[in-house]
């Protein structure tokens, strides 16, 4: 299995940066990993803004050139991780900006007339692990799940991909926060995980 590992925050002394660690550690430890790629959006310098006019069309966003070796990453993989913060009840604008220039049109999905259109990820998988600041259950019973939501139907449900799973933790910057046994939780999901 490929493994492509999108990190998503700015300071690498972050304990998003320590759940990156982990995940990377326990792919290693994993005989089913074949190969991991790490893509850290901030440090690559990533351009999030999405920029159209008469010689850049929005249809043309499956060739753009600039956008590329990320397009052929996600090709690469079997598996997507997604390791990001939650701020204001989504993911940082930095991976939504990759997300709107990568899941594009006649790459991540094909329109068909008269039907839903059609996703072109398929076979892959996803796992989410993001952090905040706010308890666990915020996201559940203020916001009625939108960041789920947004992540797995409205996103990659639509691109094809099905099998999405979640580690989403809260109350991250308590003393009582369990850092270590979080940690511990994901190492351990990865050293194991399949396909």
């Amino acid at each position: 299995m490929n493994m492509l590992i999108v990190f998503t925050h700015p300071n690498h002394r972050s304990l998003n940066h320590a759940f990156l660690r982990e995940v990377v550690k326990g792919s290693h430890e994993n005989p089913q990993v074949k190969e991991v790629q790490v893509v850290d959006l901030y440090q690559d310098g990533f351009d999030p803004v999405l920029r159209f006019n008469e010689q850049k069309r929005r249809r043309d966003m499956h060739m753009d050139l600039e956008v590329e070796p990320y397009r052929n990453q996600i090709t690469w993989a079997d598996k997507i991780v997604l390791i990001y913060p939650i701020w204001w009840g989504r993911p940082p604008a930095m991976l939504m900006g990759y997300i709107d220039k990568l899941f594009a049109s006649n790459f991540a999905y094909r329109d068909q007339k008269g039907l839903l259109p059609e996703g072109l990820l398929k076979g892959k998988s996803v796992v989410c692990v993001s952090t905040m600041k706010g308890p666990r259950h915020y996201p559940f019973l203020w916001l009625n799940n939108a960041h789920k939501v947004l992540m797995k139907r409205a996103l990659f449900s639509f691109v094809g991909i099905k099998k999405v799973k979640f580690f989403e933790f809260g109350s991250m910057e308590s003393p009582s926060g369990r850092q270590d046994r979080k940690l511990a939780k994901v190492y351990q999901y990865f050293r194991k995980i399949g396909k």
